[in-house]
């Protein structure tokens, strides 16, 4: 089995840095850690040693995904795996390696969403910095999802290639999935859409009082509350969707699945109706995950023409 440890960096893409720096630490909640050499602008997010990157684009959307792996046997399985089903993939460089305190990194592209997926070592303690808690107690990276015409083939991809495993899937809609042996009900998702595109990235927080003190903070600042609060059956996570300046939507969630390495419940197929995704009744704003397309990458192109490619 492909061993993951966690959820390590996720990087967007916005359309104005300063604007989205000040919302990601005053409306978010992240700590700053600074500008880094290409000018992008880090963030720590929890207690868990996750990183938000941002970086300045015309197109805003999802950039790339950064999952640690258990240790440096990982990275023979995951050779083995993308070889044996033709995937081609980039060793990160050493300096970009530096820059994000990593020991080793490999990059490839998931072949039906072009999403760069980052697979990666890190050094023993991954930031210098401390999360400090401001406007929410954030916990971790929770979760990215996707959308796709070919959200099918997309998760056979992520299930049968990267060695996830799917937690539950409403028919039709979504699949929900955990990088083994995370525990937590799903760390990406992949859900049905029109175009290749970022379907909204996950905060995790550590008590519901975040959620709520989350609502009138959104209120008083007009950043719009597209979903929730609500409930959602299968992960059994209170949620709370908003947008960012651009439109990209994020999520506050607070409780989750949590399943054992050993004997973990077979996964359930919800039916496609409404009530499996907001147990409370809530009606979706239509901005919800309208906004943020995913700059796509192609293993062998070079690091500096995908960078290139979002300006």
């Amino acid at each position: 089995m492909l061993r993951y440890q966690r959820l390590a960096r996720v990087d967007l893409n916005v359309t104005n840095l300063d604007r989205s720096r000040e919302f990601y630490e005053e409306i978010v909640g992240l700590t700053p850690m600074g500008l880094n050499a290409d000018g992008s602008a880090s963030f720590l997010c929890g207690t868990d040693d996750c990183v938000v990157v941002l970086h300045e684009s015309a197109v805003p959307g999802y950039r790339s995904l950064a999952l640690s792996l258990e240790d440096e046997s990982a990275f023979d399985e995951l050779g083995a795996r993308l070889s044996e089903h033709h995937i081609a993939w980039d060793e990160v460089s050493t300096e970009e390696c530096n820059a994000h305190s990593l020991v080793r990194a490999w990059r490839i592209a998931e072949p039906n969403t072009g999403a760069a997926f980052e697979f990666c070592l890190p050094r023993g303690i991954a930031v210098s910095r401390t999360f400090k808690p401001t406007v929410a107690r954030i916990q971790r990276i929770g979760h990215v999802v996707f959308c796709t015409p070919r959200r099918a083939e997309a998760v056979t991809f992520m299930q049968n290639v990267l060695g996830f495993a799917t937690s539950d899937d409403i028919d039709g809609v979504i699949t929900l999935m955990r990088p083994p042996p995370n525990p937590y009900h799903h760390g990406v998702g992949v859900g049905l859409g029109s175009r290749d595109g970022l379907h909204h990235v996950n905060f995790m927080v550590s008590a519901i009082d975040d959620i709520g003190v989350a609502i009138n903070r959104f209120k008083r600042a007009d950043v719009p509350i597209v979903f929730g609060p609500g409930r959602h059956p299968a992960s059994e996570s209170v949620f709370l969707y908003f947008l960012d300046p651009d439109g990209l939507t994020l999520e506050y969630s607070f409780g989750m699945e949590e399943f054992p390495e050993v004997s973990p419940r077979e996964p359930r197929l919800l039916p496609p109706v409404p009530e499996s995704i907001d147990g409370w009744g809530g009606i979706r704003d239509p901005r919800m995950s309208a906004t943020g397309l995913v700059q796509p990458y192609r293993a062998g192109s070079g690091w500096q023409a995908w960078v290139e490619g979002a300006a």
